[in-house]
């Protein structure tokens, strides 16, 4: 569903897209990663048409975004990083406003507005100022907004940066059941468990170039060998834990040790006799999977952190004037 071969984007001197390649199949949610100033955000406003590529091949939904960005608008829908509602509206409102604005008409508009309530459920708050609203809703109205011309292709562009963790878990609900009527999602977010816990497929990328593509489970693989942590109880015991498991300190203010498991049950095993022999008083033993920030520090060097500006170059070429970053839905 879309198809990115050998893309650049250059802003003066800077190439903040330098040969990105990126496959995403239809009906999965695939997840951009990659460390602060990677190239998220500039490849999807690129894909969504709000920035000309400098080279290269972007294909959404079979078109090209560079020879037929009208028949790409017509097919996707967008939820920026902040969210494209009108706060002196109601949710309602809003809707119908977007509909209208997608020439849905009046009686369209209405109906549409309010099969979208119903499955986002805000029927009950549909009707009250979008300003009352928590930011889970807004994000859920926001996202119902994108939705008004049922798109063949989503982009979330950090969907849930600043929402609590049940706003969080809202948002992923509602990408869980987009994604199961069929609606193709491509998101970049700076939560890891975020990708974790939606994501068919994750892509890292790093100065503007994929530089692993794979599941989940996959890129934690190449990060090395499972895990076991190890909570001390008595901090003064942290080094003679680390030398009796054969592990290192990896958080002193947590008490926290850390050594690799490849043979995960006999490991942990192992690493508990040990302890106990050693009277050392572990206050905690758990065997885990590496996660996706130690996939960052693997591939990357760098942790996936907050987006920073550094991804989002100035003006400084021909596309100033459309380089702003007004985002609305498609």
């Amino acid at each position: 569903m879309i198809r990115v071969r050998d893309l650049v984007r250059t802003f003066g001197t800077h190439r903040a897209l330098d040969g990105l390649d990126l496959t995403v199949a239809e009906g999965t949610v695939h997840a951009v990663l990659g460390p602060n100033g990677a190239g998220k955000t500039t490849a999807v406003r690129i894909l969504t048409t709000l920035l000309r590529p400098t080279a290269g091949l972007a294909e959404v939904a079979g078109h090209d975004v560079g020879r037929a960005p009208d028949e790409v608008r017509r097919r996707i829908g967008l939820v920026g990083q902040h969210a494209a509602l009108d706060e002196g509206l109601s949710g309602r409102q809003n809707l119908e406003l977007f509909g209208r604005l997608h020439h849905l008409g009046g009686p369209g508009a209405a109906r549409r507005a309010a099969g979208l309530l119903a499955e986002f459920s805000l029927e009950d708050t549909g009707d009250r100022p979008v300003r009352t609203y928590s930011g889970g809703m807004r994000r859920r109205l926001d996202l119902a907004a994108s939705l008004i011309t049922h798109p063949k292709v989503l982009f979330l562009d950090e969907p849930t940066t600043g929402l609590d963790p049940r706003g969080r878990a809202e948002v992923w609900q509602a990408v869980r059941r987009l994604t199961g009527a069929g609606t193709t999602v491509l998101l970049t977010t700076q939560y890891l468990e975020e990708a974790d816990q939606l994501a068919h497929r994750i892509s890292v990328i790093d100065r503007g170039r994929c530089i692993a593509d794979g599941t989940a489970d996959s890129l934690k693989t190449r990060a090395g060998a499972d895990r076991i942590d190890i909570v001390v109880r008595d901090p003064a015991q942290l080094d003679r834990a680390a030398a009796v498991v054969g592990g290192t300190v990896t958080d002193a203010d947590r008490r926290l040790v850390s050594r690799a498991a490849p043979d995960r049950l006999a490991a942990l095993t192992a690493t508990v006799t040990a302890l106990t022999a050693a009277d050392v008083e572990a206050q905690d033993v758990a065997l885990r999977r590496p996660t996706l920030d130690e996939v960052f520090l693997t591939l990357t060097g760098n942790g996936a952190g907050p987006a920073a500006p550094a991804d989002r170059p100035g003006p400084t070429d021909s596309d100033s004037a459309s380089d702003t970053e007004t985002e609305t839905p498609a």
